[in-house]
């Protein structure tokens, strides 16, 4: 029984950060932020670094100032690194660099950008054929035709 609560367990976590992801993308930013700082919380330091890592992730896009959602992504690459060989952690990495490349590039920081763009790309040999994968592999490309890099 306590096994069964254990894998139950991540994915409520992740339920509910689903949960409020939808409720920011219906447009309550400031509510979505908070409930989700809540989260992150509740979690703790010691939290499971997957759930950290998409909770950083989901906290940068609720993010006003470009240089608060550049460290929630560099968080979310922490704790994406601390999470070690877990399951689907490499299919992460390509959106983590896309998403610190696209904030290097709001705060001007072109070389940065870049840096991360190359990373996005070597990774994304880790996505799956589907949607989710389509759609990083178009930012990637999008994100290179906006800084001028060739594939």
């Amino acid at each position: 029984m306590a096994e069964r609560q254990e894998q139950a367990a991540p994915d409520a976590v992740l339920t509910r950060i689903g949960q409020v992801v939808m409720l920011h993308h219906a447009g309550d930013r400031e509510e979505a932020r908070r409930r989700l700082l809540d989260l992150w919380t509740e979690l703790g330091e010691d939290g499971d670094p997957l759930q950290r890592c998409t909770l950083a992730h989901y906290l940068a896009d609720t993010q006003d100032d470009p240089s608060d959602e550049l460290a929630w992504d560099l968080r979310a690459l922490t704790e994406a690194e601390g999470a070690g060989g877990a399951v689907g952690v490499r299919a992460l990495y390509p959106a983590l660099h896309l998403n610190l490349a696209a904030d290097y590039v709001k705060l001007e920081r072109t070389e940065a950008a870049r840096a991360h763009l190359r990373r996005a790309r070597g990774a994304a040999g880790a996505l799956r054929d589907d949607s989710y994968g389509d759609g990083v592999r178009a930012e990637i490309r999008r994100l290179e035709g906006w800084l001028g890099e060739e594939a």
